[in-house]
């Protein structure tokens, strides 16, 4: 297995500490979500690096150990894109690969639609595509009621002062709780999360995501119908057993994703590649191999 090792770069006017497995130019990049880090793709990394890729996971803007701009529209979703952009660039990308979960998912699939890099292929975890999603929630009380903490997340200061009380006790509950195999998030992994959180105006920033992109309507932009079609091939690991997210959001991808593979993972959360490392990492290094993207 190869080595992680930790380091800084500057991309996008910003500063972005990174870990990163293996050597070259072909850049596998990961993408986390909220509130995760670059810590959450650790058994992804080195599988990655052994398959022939530089494995390259960032503290996205906002988070961890990387920068956070003020103020609410520095995380737009067309920020977060030339985000990603830049990093591919700092590190000297010649061929890459986009592979993301939750709202790096997000980041990921608008980046593959507006080709803001040409990719080799794209690798989604427990995110629907954005016109998917805006189609399913037409009507749908359930998953709107499932969502009920974007909406939360739009009032000023309460939802920093929530996550932050006690320590941060309610992001290590946003694991545990979520989590069907809860062993995976042991007091250690918890607590990684529950630091960053409760480092200065990182709740704020990460929280801002959020806010950025519900309020601007950023992401309806992709509405039903009218999203570009994303010509490479792309795999979505799903885990059946999502609180946040319905299975139905797996479904109708053939107007936009013409080479689409999905794998879902019953018995498996929100929190699919931390969960169930080895299941994801079976289908990830399967379809990549399927793919000619292996080179190991």
């Amino acid at each position: 297995m190869s080595t992680i090792r930790t380091r800084t770069i500057e991309a996008n006017g910003l500063t972005f500490t990174i870990d990163e497995a293996g050597e070259g130019d072909d850049v596998a990049l990961f993408l986390h979500g909220f509130p995760e880090s670059r810590f959450s793709w650790r058994h992804q990394l080195p599988l990655l690096a052994d398959l022939g890729w530089r494995a390259v996971a960032p503290d996205l803007r906002g988070y961890g150990d990387s920068s956070r701009p003020a103020g609410v529209e520095a995380y737009g979703i067309d920020h977060l894109v030339a985000d990603a952009a830049a990093i591919f660039d700092a590190v000297g990308a010649k061929r890459r690969l986009l592979i993301a979960h939750d709202w790096g998912a997000i980041v990921a699939w608008v980046f593959a639609m507006e080709k803001a890099k040409a990719l080799d292929g794209l690798v989604i975890m427990n995110v629907p595509h954005p016109a998917v999603f805006q189609g399913a929630l037409k009507g749908n009380l359930s998953q709107l009621k499932k969502s009920w903490y974007v909406f939360f997340f739009q009032l000023p200061w309460l939802p920093e002062k929530a996550m932050t009380a006690n320590g941060a006790r309610a992001i290590g509950e946003a694991f545990r709780g979520m989590a069907v195999d809860k062993s995976r998030f042991p007091v250690e992994v918890l607590a990684h999360y529950q630091e960053n959180a409760l480092k200065p105006g990182a709740m704020t920033a990460m929280i801002n995501w959020y806010r950025a992109n519900f309020r601007g309507g950023a992401l309806s932009r992709w509405a039903p119908g009218k999203a570009p079609t994303i010509d490479i091939p792309t795999l979505m690991v799903w885990g059946e057993e999502d609180a946040a997210l319905g299975i139905e959001l797996t479904e109708g991808y053939e107007p936009y994703v013409p080479d689409f593979t999905l794998q879902r993972l019953p018995g498996v959360s929100h929190w699919v590649q931390q969960e169930a490392p080895e299941a994801v990492n079976a289908r990830l290094e399967a379809w990549l191999r399927a793919k000619g993207l292996a080179k190991a």
